[in-house]
Protein backbone atom coordinates (compact mmCIF):
# COMPACT_ATOMS: atom_id res chain seq x y z
CA UNK A 1 0.00 0.00 0.00
CA UNK A 2 1.31 3.39 -0.72
CA UNK A 3 1.57 5.85 1.84
CA UNK A 4 2.23 10.09 1.17
CA UNK A 5 5.64 9.12 2.03
CA UNK A 6 6.39 6.30 -0.39
CA UNK A 7 5.50 7.22 -3.93
CA UNK A 8 8.42 6.97 -6.50
CA UNK A 9 9.48 9.52 -9.64
CA UNK A 10 13.08 11.08 -10.97
CA UNK A 11 12.93 13.78 -8.55
CA UNK A 12 12.63 11.19 -5.38
CA UNK A 13 15.21 8.96 -7.00
CA UNK A 14 17.96 11.55 -6.58
CA UNK A 15 16.65 11.85 -2.47
CA UNK A 16 19.46 9.50 -1.15
CA UNK A 17 22.25 10.79 -3.27
CA UNK A 18 21.34 14.32 -1.90
CA UNK A 19 20.83 12.82 1.62
CA UNK A 20 24.42 11.21 1.43
CA UNK A 21 25.95 14.72 1.03
CA UNK A 22 24.50 15.84 4.40
CA UNK A 23 28.00 16.83 6.51
CA UNK A 24 28.50 15.24 10.07
CA UNK A 25 27.48 17.58 12.62
CA UNK A 26 24.74 19.35 10.54
CA UNK A 27 22.46 21.76 12.81
CA UNK A 28 20.25 23.14 10.22
CA UNK A 29 19.18 22.23 7.15
CA UNK A 30 17.13 23.74 4.01
CA UNK A 31 14.74 22.58 1.78
CA UNK A 32 14.36 25.20 -1.05
CA UNK A 33 11.46 24.30 -2.86
CA UNK A 34 10.41 21.79 -0.68
CA UNK A 35 6.53 20.76 -2.56
CA UNK A 36 4.91 18.39 0.12
CA UNK A 37 7.69 17.84 2.17
CA UNK A 38 8.94 14.66 1.15
CA UNK A 39 12.52 15.22 0.80
CA UNK A 40 12.38 17.55 4.23
CA UNK A 41 10.80 14.79 6.44
CA UNK A 42 13.64 12.54 5.37
CA UNK A 43 16.43 15.16 6.31
CA UNK A 44 14.70 15.81 9.62
CA UNK A 45 15.44 11.87 10.87
CA UNK A 46 19.19 12.93 10.81
CA UNK A 47 19.29 16.62 11.41
CA UNK A 48 18.06 18.57 14.25
CA UNK A 49 15.83 21.96 12.23
CA UNK A 50 14.80 21.57 9.19
CA UNK A 51 13.20 24.31 7.49
CA UNK A 52 11.50 23.25 4.24
CA UNK A 53 10.32 26.72 2.16
CA UNK A 54 7.83 26.42 -1.24
CA UNK A 55 5.60 29.24 -2.90
CA UNK A 56 3.11 27.18 -3.70
CA UNK A 57 0.74 27.72 -0.91
CA UNK A 58 -0.92 23.93 -1.15
CA UNK A 59 2.31 22.44 -1.08
CA UNK A 60 3.26 24.16 2.26
CA UNK A 61 -0.20 23.41 3.45
CA UNK A 62 0.10 19.64 2.63
CA UNK A 63 3.94 19.84 3.77
CA UNK A 64 2.77 20.82 7.27
CA UNK A 65 -0.31 18.28 7.41
CA UNK A 66 2.08 15.79 6.55
CA UNK A 67 4.80 16.51 9.28
CA UNK A 68 2.57 15.60 12.03
CA UNK A 69 4.01 18.35 13.92
CA UNK A 70 7.45 16.78 14.14
CA UNK A 71 9.64 18.35 16.45
CA UNK A 72 12.46 20.92 14.51
CA UNK A 73 10.75 20.89 11.47
CA UNK A 74 8.79 23.42 10.06
CA UNK A 75 7.75 24.93 6.65
CA UNK A 76 7.11 28.58 5.10
CA UNK A 77 5.17 29.79 2.73
CA UNK A 78 7.18 32.84 0.28
CA UNK A 79 9.51 33.64 -2.26
CA UNK A 80 12.71 31.52 -1.49
CA UNK A 81 14.24 35.10 -3.04
CA UNK A 82 12.99 37.52 -0.61
CA UNK A 83 11.94 35.14 2.09
CA UNK A 84 13.26 36.03 5.67
CA UNK A 85 16.34 33.71 6.03
CA UNK A 86 19.05 33.90 8.00
CA UNK A 87 22.48 34.95 6.08
CA UNK A 88 24.97 31.70 6.92
CA UNK A 89 22.28 30.23 8.88
CA UNK A 90 22.75 26.70 7.35
CA UNK A 91 24.75 23.93 7.02
CA UNK A 92 22.75 22.26 4.14
CA UNK A 93 21.16 23.62 1.48
CA UNK A 94 19.11 21.83 -0.70
CA UNK A 95 16.56 21.58 -3.64
CA UNK A 96 15.16 19.23 -6.33
CA UNK A 97 13.91 20.97 -9.86
CA UNK A 98 13.07 24.33 -8.25
CA UNK A 99 15.95 26.60 -9.78
CA UNK A 100 14.21 26.36 -13.20
CA UNK A 101 11.24 27.92 -11.68
CA UNK A 102 13.53 31.02 -11.07
CA UNK A 103 16.20 33.31 -12.12
CA UNK A 104 18.93 31.52 -11.93
CA UNK A 105 21.66 32.99 -11.01
CA UNK A 106 19.46 35.02 -8.60
CA UNK A 107 18.80 31.48 -6.76
CA UNK A 108 22.24 30.39 -6.95
CA UNK A 109 23.82 33.17 -4.96
CA UNK A 110 21.22 33.65 -2.45
CA UNK A 111 21.74 29.71 -1.80
CA UNK A 112 25.15 30.65 -1.49
CA UNK A 113 24.87 33.54 0.92
CA UNK A 114 22.54 31.40 3.16
CA UNK A 115 25.07 28.87 3.86
CA UNK A 116 27.58 28.74 6.24
CA UNK A 117 30.96 28.37 5.37
CA UNK A 118 32.19 24.63 5.67
CA UNK A 119 28.38 23.64 4.09
CA UNK A 120 27.18 21.85 1.77
CA UNK A 121 25.00 22.63 -1.04
CA UNK A 122 23.03 20.04 -2.95
CA UNK A 123 21.50 21.23 -6.47
CA UNK A 124 19.06 18.39 -8.55
CA UNK A 125 17.70 20.61 -11.57
CA UNK A 126 16.36 20.40 -15.29
CA UNK A 127 17.67 21.62 -17.59
CA UNK A 128 16.60 21.52 -21.89
CA UNK A 129 19.21 19.99 -24.49
CA UNK A 130 20.38 22.05 -26.94
CA UNK A 131 23.68 20.61 -28.43
CA UNK A 132 24.29 17.74 -30.50
CA UNK A 133 26.02 16.16 -27.27
CA UNK A 134 23.28 16.92 -25.12
CA UNK A 135 20.82 15.31 -27.90
CA UNK A 136 22.81 12.61 -27.98
CA UNK A 137 22.83 11.56 -24.39
CA UNK A 138 18.79 11.67 -24.20
CA UNK A 139 18.16 9.98 -26.85
CA UNK A 140 20.46 7.11 -25.24
CA UNK A 141 18.53 7.24 -22.11
CA UNK A 142 15.22 7.37 -23.02
CA UNK A 143 14.48 3.65 -22.89
CA UNK A 144 15.90 3.56 -19.45
CA UNK A 145 13.70 6.24 -18.77
CA UNK A 146 10.91 4.54 -20.01
CA UNK A 147 11.32 1.39 -18.57
CA UNK A 148 12.45 2.25 -15.04
CA UNK A 149 8.97 4.67 -14.69
CA UNK A 150 7.13 2.07 -16.02
CA UNK A 151 8.73 -0.09 -13.27
CA UNK A 152 8.80 2.00 -10.37
CA UNK A 153 5.07 3.44 -11.21
CA UNK A 154 6.23 6.90 -11.09
CA UNK A 155 3.51 9.48 -9.76
CA UNK A 156 3.49 12.91 -8.77
CA UNK A 157 1.61 14.64 -6.17
CA UNK A 158 -1.34 16.46 -7.16
CA UNK A 159 -0.83 20.12 -7.73
CA UNK A 160 3.12 20.14 -8.12
CA UNK A 161 3.94 23.13 -9.89
CA UNK A 162 5.48 22.17 -13.20
CA UNK A 163 7.49 24.18 -15.75
CA UNK A 164 9.64 24.03 -18.70
CA UNK A 165 13.72 24.36 -18.40
CA UNK A 166 15.08 27.56 -20.27
CA UNK A 167 18.68 26.40 -19.73
CA UNK A 168 20.56 24.09 -21.51
CA UNK A 169 22.81 21.53 -19.61
CA UNK A 170 25.95 23.41 -20.60
CA UNK A 171 24.35 26.70 -19.71
CA UNK A 172 23.69 25.45 -16.51
CA UNK A 173 27.28 24.09 -16.08
CA UNK A 174 29.25 27.20 -17.44
CA UNK A 175 27.50 29.38 -15.08
CA UNK A 176 27.28 27.19 -11.98
CA UNK A 177 31.16 26.67 -12.30
CA UNK A 178 31.68 30.68 -12.52
CA UNK A 179 29.47 31.35 -9.45
CA UNK A 180 30.75 28.18 -7.35
CA UNK A 181 34.27 27.66 -7.87
CA UNK A 182 35.01 23.79 -7.56
CA UNK A 183 31.62 22.72 -8.09
CA UNK A 184 30.98 19.53 -8.86
CA UNK A 185 28.31 18.75 -12.05
CA UNK A 186 26.95 15.88 -13.48
CA UNK A 187 24.39 14.55 -15.50
CA UNK A 188 22.08 11.90 -14.48
CA UNK A 189 20.04 9.38 -16.51
CA UNK A 190 17.02 10.40 -15.61
CA UNK A 191 17.10 13.47 -17.37
CA UNK A 192 18.51 15.32 -13.98
CA UNK A 193 21.73 17.01 -13.48
CA UNK A 194 23.37 17.55 -10.17
CA UNK A 195 25.79 20.16 -8.56
CA UNK A 196 27.27 19.63 -5.36
CA UNK A 197 29.16 22.30 -3.97
CA UNK A 198 31.21 22.81 -0.45
CA UNK A 199 31.32 26.79 0.66
CA UNK A 200 34.73 27.37 1.75
CA UNK A 201 35.96 27.74 5.37
CA UNK A 202 36.55 31.40 6.32
CA UNK A 203 40.05 32.84 6.31
CA UNK A 204 40.94 33.75 10.25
Amino acid sequence: MQTPDSYWNTNVARHPGILRQVPPGCGDALDVGCGDGLLARKLAARVPRVTGVDLSPEMIARARGLSGGRPGLRFLQGDFLTAGLPAEGYDFICSVTTVHHMDFTRAVLRMRELLRPGGTLVIVGLAREQSAGEWAAFLAAAPVMRVTKAVRRATTPEGMPVADAEMSYGEVRRAARDMLPGVRYRRHVLRRYSLIWRKPLTRS
